[in-house]
């Protein structure tokens, strides 16, 4: 069969948002493997865009272009995959919902900024539109937590609290707007390598699991200003990243040195995040950072909050 059968003119395009924690609180391990978090979400302006081409024989493809696609499967193992299986199920009409996925990342690849993540959102937004199936957000919310922590969110942007797993969301004021940097490492950390370690820490007792985000700190991490989100700033994945990951603390350093007001990685690593007074400050930041940050590969800069994909066009 050539690679054009089975197709129809349908199209839709979705813009999807990457993400920063400005809080990461986690808690011990679980009996069932995952950790309680405490996290507050903030969709920040680097974006992948997504082209879900509808197919009437029932097949999903996955083509990517961009940042680090060269590294990530294009098969079902892939989220964005993952995402259109999911919906496909639920629909319930496998032999007529087929879509080829373009993806286009300008995200940083396994950075801690829930690229893949975020294509799942984009992903669940775009089939549902193309395929026709009229699901409201809360439920493709829903789909979105059996892929992931952060795809629910992404499914929603702004500033969000996340508990459980961080899918429990609950929508915080998007107010004000925070400048940052973002510095990109040569190498990938995966998630479940940081969370390992973590636990390594805590079973040490160089790390105590904590969950627990005060009301006080949440207000401010919400605040929409620089220096109150500054102060509360928080990562518990931070010390195992660092520790797989020597080269962040230099990063941290040099961002500091640079003038932002604080730095953090970014979740899981190992990209990491510094905060401007303002967009003045940030692009000093920025061009400090890329002149002189050794063991960095790009200087990125971004705003937040931001709103979660949206369908950028369509037809279908």
């Amino acid at each position: 069969m050539s690679p054009e059968a089975g197709k129809t003119d349908a199209a839709v395009v979705v813009r999807v948002p990457a993400k920063v924690n400005l809080a990461l609180c986690v808690g011990p391990r679980r009996a069932d493997g995952y950790h309680d978090l405490a996290t507050v979400f903030q969709a920040v302006s680097l974006y992948d865009e997504i082209t879900a081409l509808a197919r009437s024989d029932g097949q999903i493809t996955v083509q990517m272009t961009g940042e680090g696609s060269e590294e990530l499967p294009c098969d079902q193992t892939n989220l964005a995959c993952k995402a259109a299986l999911v919906l496909r199920e639920w629909a319930g009409d496998a032999t007529r919902h087929g879509v080829d996925l373009r993806i286009v990342k300008q995200i940083p690849m396994a950075g801690g900024m829930a690229g893949g993540s975020g294509d799942a959102a984009a992903v669940l937004l775009a089939c549902n539109r193309l395929w026709g199936v009229g699901l409201p957000l809360e439920v493709l919310s829903e789909l979105g937590a059996e892929l992931g922590s952060d795809v629910s969110f992404l499914l929603y942007g702004g500033n969000a609290l996340g508990l459980g797993r961080g899918e429990r969301l609950t929508p915080q004021p998007a107010t004000g707007r925070l400048e940052w940097v973002f510095a990109t490492a040569p190498r990938g950390l995966p998630t479940p390598l940081v969370y390992r370690h973590f636990d390594e820490m805590a079973d040490r007792g160089a790390i105590v699991p904590d969950a627990e985000l005060s009301p006080d700190a949440l207000d401010d991490l919400c605040s929409g200003e620089a220096a109150r989100v500054a102060a509360r700033l928080r990562n518990d994945l931070q010390a195992p990243a660092v520790e797989l990951y020597p080269q962040l603390a230099d990063t941290l350093e040099a961002g500091l040195a640079a003038g932002a007001l604080a730095g953090l990685v970014s979740g899981s690593g190992p990209t990491c995040a510094f905060l401007a007074a303002d967009a003045a400050s940030a692009d000093v930041v920025a061009s400090r950072m890329a002149a002189t940050a050794g063991g960095v590969r790009d200087v990125r800069r971004a705003y937040g909050p931001v709103d979660g994909p949206r369908i950028a066009s369509g037809r279908g």
